[in-house]
């Protein structure tokens, strides 16, 4: 069965987005992470040993990561498209995601 150039241009440039989604991990700056977690979210969340000021409504960085319910793919979908939380849409870029959740899954309690 023969596509259409216009399918193929598609599909080309979908495994294009899939394959650097799948692989920022790889080349995430878990340094910029924290620097981004320390500017948007330390007012609610404990983002790194020794914080002394953060909500005790929502959970520290440490309980996410060890939490086994959030994978990269799933904390980087969820900082994409946080619209259905509490959280605000902070409009962060892909590498900004992907640097946020390096540092997030890094760490532990």
């Amino acid at each position: 069965m023969r596509m259409g150039y216009g399918r193929v241009v598609c599909l080309s440039a979908a495994m294009v987005l899939v394959m650097q989604f799948a692989c920022g991990s790889v080349e995430a700056d878990s340094a910029n992470g924290r620097r981004i977690a320390e500017r948007w979210c330390a007012e609610c969340h404990v983002v790194a040993p020794g914080q002394r000021h953060a909500s005790d409504a929502v959970p520290t960085f440490a309980q996410i990561s060890g939490s086994g319910r959030f994978d990269e793919a799933t904390l980087s979908a969820f900082l994409a498209n946080p619209h259905h939380s509490r959280m605000p849409n902070l409009s962060l870029t892909r590498s900004e995601i992907a640097d946020l959740v390096a540092y997030i899954r890094r760490q532990t309690h």
